[in-house]
């Protein structure tokens, strides 16, 4: 029987040939592999954010304000608690799902149909950021609530609130940026010169990830 351990060596001895003859281990492209990369390091840091605001929530000695009340709107002579946070989920929810469509007509190379998908997943972005620079001045001009005090009660809870809602707030509208340019160049033709579709599946990447990231926040901010 021919020995063959000299021509294709195993175990450990395997590595060494692979790895100096720089090979792809994992057949995934750079530029997702990246974004991949990008968003791990994201979840660390809205991980960090939301463990310290459930740290700073149950040591907090003041009262910490209902979210019922302080995110109430007053429509048409009723009292609706959190109605413009239910919306601004439907919103963001929805536009995963002008997203998904988006990909799926990427890659079947519909130029217009992926561009109008792009196209509605901006809208719905850019319309959510409106909806939370509103809540935003809501909370400031007529509740009086600054980052450093809050006259409903505890002043972690605006600290809190403007520090993540805001960091969110500027990955979706970092995202709205983003998708603007990959809708640009799907119209402009360019991926069907390239053939890298794959650019819009990246983008979907990061635009999942923080309508993903907005489940949590609104299930320890709005709902807690």
């Amino acid at each position: 029987m021919q020995d063959t351990s000299a021509t294709h060596p195993s175990g450990h001895a395997a590595i060494i040939p692979d790895w100096a003859g720089d090979k792809q281990v994992f057949h995934v492209p750079w530029g997702k592999g990246m974004m991949w990369i990008f968003l791990l390091s994201d979840t660390f840091i809205f991980s960090c954010f939301l463990t310290a605001y459930m740290t700073v929530r149950m040591s907090a000695t003041d009262p910490w304000p209902n979210a019922s009340e302080v995110f109430a709107l007053t429509l048409f002579g009723h009292h609706l608690p959190l109605i413009l946070i239910a919306i601004m989920t439907f919103v963001l929810i929805t536009s995963s799902g002008t997203m998904a469509m988006a990909v799926n007509f990427a890659y079947r190379k519909d130029k217009k149909k992926t561009a109008l998908m792009l196209l509605l997943t901006i809208v719905l972005g850019a319309s959510f950021v409106g909806m939370q620079a509103f809540e935003w001045t809501k909370l400031i001009v007529d509740e009086g609530i600054r980052p450093w005090g809050n006259p409903l009660g505890a002043a972690q809870f605006g600290a809190t609130f403007f520090m993540i809602t805001g960091f969110h707030g500027l990955h979706v509208s970092a995202g709205v940026i983003y998708l603007t340019v990959i809708a640009t160049k799907v119209l402009k033709g360019d991926y069907d010169r390239s053939g890298k579709y794959q650019n819009v599946e990246i983008a979907g990447l990061y635009w999942h990830f923080v309508d993903l990231v907005w489940v949590f926040i609104f299930a320890f901010f709005y709902l807690w």
